[in-house]
């Protein structure tokens, strides 16, 4: 087992020691990060260059100590273990789980929108995003296109990363109340303007016949930016995002202003601590793990999201292929695990910081947040809110607390439900930002290195601090009762 030294020096040779340059790496994964099927491929890419080997769900798996893999789902979700050197069948899993998506506005299975002289792109809404922050900003297009060739049908990646959609508002002049009710309507008044229809019909004209489903304006850029044939796109699951970049900001350079920071600082955080720790995966006695779901922003109930199969099923084989003949080593390896649910956290606002209660009020800059909730919308127990504390006891890293006011409601996260599904000692956190589920938000450019240097102390410490906790008096008196 690592000693406190050990990490010391570990985490004092990390690339993202620096705080900058964790913040730069974060912003960089966010850049390269506009939808969950890129954020996957860009989490994947990183695992494969630490010397992860990628597994098949469809496939055996032979699974070997000492070595990281990862399987992908709907290539929009993700989990990646590494099998400590010293793994005994019955050790546990020290788990990490985010998830990749963030609220946006996905294009409708049908949006060629004709609205008098323009086009426009009909789109959905996709989960709960602050949905006026969505005006006036310059937008692409990014996400995955099946393709046909020769018959057989591929799933690819596509970014048109140029500002190609806009939603406009409407000027005061025309509307004098708007600066007192910004009212709009979701279906009529958030369909992004693409093109003038002259234009468009000029470029890539209407063949006849039934409407096509979708502009083939569009298409035809789809099809330049994959290089091939506009007939050869069967479908597409694409959706809007921001262009501008990620950025340090503030006099100090003290904040990240990206998109997607909910939850792709997470997401990126955790990918990182488990590539950092790997030097110490041969005196490791856990499996590590993090999660990557997709869909967390709309309940998590699909095939790749939290609340689905794909974390037990993974579960199951990663301990069948170690002990493919006990029938307990699921119920003994879960009571020896831990989560940790990394979803963001709300900071205090400047101009309102009357939305946080008088206690549990965490601000940027001041390290991660602990989030609990009487009413479990949050997995934090006393007892895997200490876990946790010492973790970051250990690490170094300041530790902030949050909970909702009474008088307003509390979101959730993955956590109670993946911990419920699994059967887990759970505790929820994320890093404190500002301007959750608008086109752009806010972080503290320090909090993310220490995110990483949580997440990996967590790996490192944890299956010394539950032996400790197992062997103690506490668990004596528990054995007796």
């Amino acid at each position: 087992q690592s000693t406190w030294g050990h990490l010391s020096s570990l985490l004092s040779n990390m690339a993202d020691t620096d705080a900058k340059s964790a913040a730069v790496g974060l912003m960089n994964f966010i850049d390269d990060s506009p939808s969950p099927f890129h954020a996957t491929a860009s989490v994947t890419s990183e695992l494969v260059e630490a010397g992860f080997r990628k597994l098949a769900e469809d496939a055996e798996w032979k699974l070997e100590r000492g070595q990281g893999y990862f399987v992908t789902r709907n290539d929009s979700s993700v989990i990646a273990f590494a099998v400590g050197g010293q793994y005994e069948v019955g050790n546990g899993l020290s788990m990490i789980g985010a998830h990749t998506d963030s609220p946006c506005l996905k294009l409708k299975p049908e949006s060629n929108l004709a609205r008098g002289a323009y086009l426009s792109l009909g789109v959905e809404v996709y989960g709960g995003p602050i949905l006026h922050t969505w005006f006036d900003r310059d937008l692409g297009l990014a996400g995955r296109v099946v393709v046909r060739d020769g018959g057989v049908l591929s799933a690819r990646l596509v970014n048109l990363s140029r500002p190609i959609l806009r939603v406009p508002t409407l000027a005061i002049h025309l509307d004098r109340s708007v600066n007192e009710s910004f009212a709009f309507n979701k279906e009529s008044d958030l369909a992004p303007m693409f093109a003038t229809a002259v234009k468009a019909a000029l470029v890539a004209p209407e063949t006849g016949g039934a409407k096509p489903a979708h502009p083939p304006l569009l298409l035809e850029m789809l099809a330049k930016e994959l290089g091939v044939a506009p007939d050869a796109i069967v479908d597409f699951d694409l959706c809007c995002y921001d262009v501008q970049a990620a950025a340090l900001g503030g006099a100090l350079e003290e904040f990240v202003f990206a998109a997607r920071i909910d939850n792709l600082g997470m997401t990126f955080c955790s990918t990182r601590a488990l590539v950092a720790a790997m030097p110490s995966l041969g005196t490791e006695q856990n499996i590590r793990l993090v999660a990557l779901f997709d869909n967390e922003e709309v309940g998590s109930e699909t095939a790749h999201g939290a609340n689905s199969s794909y974390m037990q099923s993974t579960i199951g084989r990663i301990l069948g292929a170690f002990a493919p003949a006990d029938g307990s080593v699921v119920e003994r390896t879960m009571a020896r695990s831990f989560l940790v649910s990394a979803d963001m956290a709300h900071a205090v606002h400047p101009n309102q910081p009357g939305k946080h209660g008088a206690t549990g009020a965490p601000v940027l800059n001041k390290g991660p947040v602990l989030k609990s909730n009487a009413q479990a919308r949050y997995a934090t127990t006393g007892l895997s809110s200490a876990i946790l504390k010492e973790v970051a006891h250990r690490a170094g890293v300041r530790l902030q607390q949050f909970s909702c006011r009474n008088d307003i409601p509390c979101g959730s996260t993955i956590g109670p439900m993946t911990s419920a599904l699994l059967g887990v000692r759970c505790a929820d956190m994320g890093n404190p930002q500002l301007s959750m589920h608008s086109a752009r938000e806010c972080c503290g450019a320090d909090d993310v290195v220490e995110a990483i240097r949580l997440f990996t102390a967590f790996f490192t410490h944890f299956p010394d601090i539950d032996s400790g906790m197992r062997a103690g008096p506490g668990a004596e008196a528990s054995a007796r009762s």
